[in-house]
């Protein structure tokens, strides 16, 4: 069974003659990215063999001239699961989306929704939540999107697949 992977940059054009190139990032843990570091793309997987975030830059193993660069332009690169865990350091209270994915949000109690997916507009995360079916029978809407900021999460427990929520009901009553 292979794992599920997560997008996370995507690179871009060649930076001077030794095969540096702009790395454009789609996560929120740039530290992963360090020499020896090993990526899945569309060209297999991808070594770090230098990393200078302060600048966007990175070179991979094998490709350190302007040339072989070249072939990397608009590549994507994509982490698994177990590898995020190892790269990734957590602050309190953080979560990976994919721990926060599948939750069930709660409120009070009573059982909104569950989460599905996780979408970044601006700079907030958004929760898209598929409403419990007793209050879709009720004419709440099937789906909502509810900011996943502290004015509406008090906390996740993603051992217990949970999101504990405040004022969300209204939200979804709006929606």
């Amino acid at each position: 069974m292979q794992q599920e992977t997560f997008f996370i940059a995507q690179i871009g054009r060649t930076v001077g003659l030794h095969g540096d190139l702009k790395l454009h990032l789609h996560t929120d843990f740039p530290e992963q990215f360090k020499k020896g570091a090993s990526f899945q793309s569309s060209r297999g997987t991808l070594t770090v063999a230098s990393a200078n975030l302060q600048r966007g830059i990175v070179r991979f193993v094998g490709y350190e001239n302007i040339d072989d660069a070249k072939k990397l332009t608009n590549v994507k690169l994509y982490a698994d699961e177990a590898q995020t865990k190892a790269n990734c350091n957590l602050g309190e209270g953080e979560h990976f989306w994919f721990d926060i994915i599948g939750c069930s949000l709660e409120e009070n109690g009573e059982v909104l929704g569950t989460v599905t997916d996780i979408q970044r507009m601006a700079d907030v995360d958004y929760m898209a939540i598929d409403t419990d079916a007793a209050l879709v029978e009720q004419g709440m809407p099937k789906q909502f999107l509810l900011p996943y900021i502290d004015r509406y999460v008090v906390r996740a427990d993603t051992d217990a697949k949970r999101v504990y929520v405040k004022d969300a009901k209204d939200v979804l009553e709006a929606s």
